[in-house]
């Protein structure tokens, strides 16, 4: 028999770094489950993702065990990374922090499509030249 699932909690927490403190705690504990568990199960699979937010799905069951479905680090954060900027641009429409190409926002939609509600590689680019745009990263040939 399939165990009952009670609760489904979304956190975004940096990759290998979550602790009981908040923002993981606070999501977590009114479900009763095992923190000090899910912390070292989120750090271990995380790891080699230091320094970037990782969006996690924590699905908790009746007899309160968990799942965890670990998604790629945040849109901006590959944008980021990929242009090697510090952040983005509070004045999107007046300052451009940086230029991409149509491969690199190919290369970071391939990374993100499963976290997409797109199978569609043209659609996720999309998504991820709407993030750069908001991000006042200029989109080039």
């Amino acid at each position: 028999m399939a165990k009952e699932i009670i609760a489904n909690v979304k956190v975004q927490i940096p990759g290998g770094k979550a602790t009981p403190a908040p923002p993981v705690g606070p999501a977590l504990a009114p479900h009763g489950l095992n923190i000090a568990e899910f912390c070292q199960q989120f750090n271990d699979a995380t790891q080699d993702e230091q320094g970037a937010i990782i969006p996690v799905e924590v699905i908790i069951y009746e007899d309160r065990t968990f799942d965890l479905k670990i998604k790629q680090p945040l849109t901006s954060h590959l944008i980021k990374n990929m242009l090697g900027i510090e952040k983005g641009s509070g004045f999107q429409k007046k300052t451009k922090v940086g230029k991409m190409t149509k491969a690199q926002l190919r290369e970071i939609a391939q990374k993100k499509i499963s976290d997409f509600n797109t199978t569609d590689i043209e659609a996720a680019i999309k998504i991820v030249a709407g993030t750069a745009k908001s991000m006042g990263v200029e989109i080039v040939d």
